[in-house]
């Protein structure tokens, strides 16, 4: 099973002598799970190694959008806009209840930039290069259809909008689903499992990981290493290859996160400030705000968001929707993330590329940089096809084609959500639960959403009933090992709720300490962390 009890299952065989690999991937972020979904479906057999929980790096901490990237147009990055635009389509597809439309909102000022009809014709460019398969096409607004669609916008010069379709996601739970999906495909999946020495012998790698679990040391052997640690990817470069050259140049992103009755707009809004976007997102009953994009030299664990970030997101809002006048009590949440950035030659920040970069100067290690969370998938394909171009001739034509746009969880596609759907009425009676808990399960699980019905206690208050059969089902399927991951990357608690889901911690640490064997003590280590790392995550906003 993709859980605790499995991964230790798997370091036990690793101990006993099955430790031999034809692919190591080092990084549980969204490259190195696609990666080892990718090199799984064509048949080789991969370990993947995270040091901390999965999606615990950037991949949690983006603007959680699928989009082809309005800005790169500009840069005339037309094969990236169309790579992305290629890939929205299909992480649409086979990621349903996680990846979903969201209608976009550019409103065009008399000063601004760009101007309505320039504007107008970057739209029709962004339709052609989604060869029209848009979720829907993009609309030109004049200023009084603006201004009843957002009447909340600043009204002051406003000559008009443009909108048009991308898509919002959760970033965090796609990792999880993707290495769940790597796991059911033959790939070992390890957590809390850092890689303490790499040397690259004849033909293969010879690599010590150590389980931070228990410290335990574990030798492996792969005939291939792929580094995916994004942000880490020069600090990692530098131990495992003697002639590694700094390739990256990051960046910080910071999002705050405001309740969607204090920024009630119908849809996205895009703002621009003078080379930077900024977006509106809503997400349910939240809207985020984000993202910055500045220089970031430190080490890539330190960051954090700080008063000035903060105060610039408040500053380009409130310039945007003057009458709502946001003050940093508004804010419910923040989260920063470092972007692993490529460097080039570009002398404005705001027009870095997001295009990647695989680096495979050694005969047995490959890294790889940059990239968009949206093209994941494929940067993931190109990534093994490099990696199996230095495998023999006969071996490479053995293996299978990839199958990575298949469904990431066969549970949860299109259709078995809408019969589940149709068929809620008759669950809710079932299982005694409100209707709107079985339609939202539906949407989020799938077919899976009987297993946490089924997890469900049969009373008490229905929301806390709901979160406990939710954490009792990462904790089983999600490799869930503590409260943060559940809080964080599991689960919307911490970013979504107003008082970050505190209100659940008690019962929460109980569901964890009976599911995972937690003494009162470590149970209250564990209730003392969580409490600790949303202090630390919310300094900025006291």
């Amino acid at each position: 099973m993709f859980n605790k009890q499995g991964r230790e299952n798997r370091l036990r065989n690793i101990e006993v002598g099955q430790n031999q690999y034809d692919l190591l991937v080092v990084g549980g972020g969204i490259t190195g799970a696609g990666v080892a979904r990718d090199a799984a479906s064509r048949g080789l057999k991969v370990l993947l190694v995270e040091a901390s929980d999965f999606a615990s790096g950037t991949s949690s901490r983006s603007s959680k959008l699928v989009h082809g990237g309005i800005r790169y147009l500009e840069n005339l990055e037309f094969g990236l806009v169309h790579e992305a635009l290629s890939e929205r389509r299909t992480l649409l597809e086979i990621a349903p209840h996680m990846v979903h439309p969201l209608r976009f909102m550019i409103p065009i000022y008399k000063k601004s930039r760009v101007g309505l009809f320039k504007m107008e014709l970057g739209m029709i460019l962004y339709d052609l290069l989604s060869v029209f398969e848009a979720p829907q096409l993009h609309q030109l607004k004049l200023r009084e259809a603006t201004r009843r669609r957002e009447p909340l916008l600043k009204d002051e010069d406003l000559t008009g909008s443009v909108t048009y379709s991308d898509a919002f996601m959760e970033d965090d739970r796609l990792v999880i689903e993707t290495l769940r999906s790597a796991y059911e495909l033959g790939a070992h999946c390890l957590s809390y499992t850092k890689v303490t020495k790499v040397h690259e012998a004849t033909g293969a790698c010879d690599v010590e990981i150590k389980d931070l679990e228990n410290n335990k040391i574990h030798r492996i052997r792969a005939r291939q290493v792929v580094g995916c640690v994004g942000p880490w990817t020069d600090i990692f470069g530098n131990e495992a290859l003697p002639k590694w050259e700094n390739v990256l140049r990051p960046t910080k992103g910071v999002h705050l996160v405001f309740e969607r009755k204090r920024i009630p707009v119908s849809q996205a809004i895009v703002m621009a400030v003078e080379e930077r976007i900024v977006f509106v997102i809503p997400r349910d009953n939240v809207v985020i705000v984000g993202t910055t994009d500045t220089d970031f030299r430190n080490n890539p664990t330190e960051v954090n968001t700080d008063s000035a970030d903060v105060t610039y997101l408040l500053s380009v809002t409130n310039k945007y929707f003057p009458t709502l006048m946001l003050q940093k009590s508004d804010i419910i949440s923040c989260y920063s993330g470092v972007r692993p950035l490529v460097k080039d030659k570009s002398a404005s920040e705001g027009k870095t590329s997001r295009e990647h970069e695989i680096f495979d100067h050694s005969p047995c290690i490959t890294l790889v940089a940059g990239g968009k969370y949206t093209t994941y998938r494929s940067m993931a394909e190109e990534i093994v096809d490099c990696v199996i171009d230095k495998f023999p001739f006969e071996e490479k034509m053995s293996l299978r084609a990839s199958r990575t746009k298949q469904p990431l969880n066969p549970r949860v596609t299109a259709e078995k959500i809408d019969r589940l759907l149709t068929q809620a009425p008759t669950i809710a009676e079932q299982f005694q639960v409100p209707l709107e808990a079985v339609e939202y399960l539906a949407r989020r699980r799938g077919e899976e959403a009987l297993q946490v019905l089924q997890n469900m206690d049969n009373t008490g208050d229905i929301m806390e009933r709901l979160w406990a059969a939710e954490a009792r089902f990462c904790i089983t399927h999600e490799m869930c090992f503590n409260l943060v991951d559940f809080y964080w990357r599991r689960s919307p608690l911490f970013l979504f709720q107003a008082d970050h889901g505190v209100r659940y911690l008690r019962l929460l640490a109980d569901v964890f300490a009976t599911s995972l064997g937690w003494d009162e003590l470590q149970k209250q280590e564990q209730v003392s962390r969580l409490e600790k790392q949303i202090a630390h995550d919310t300094q900025s906003l006291r």
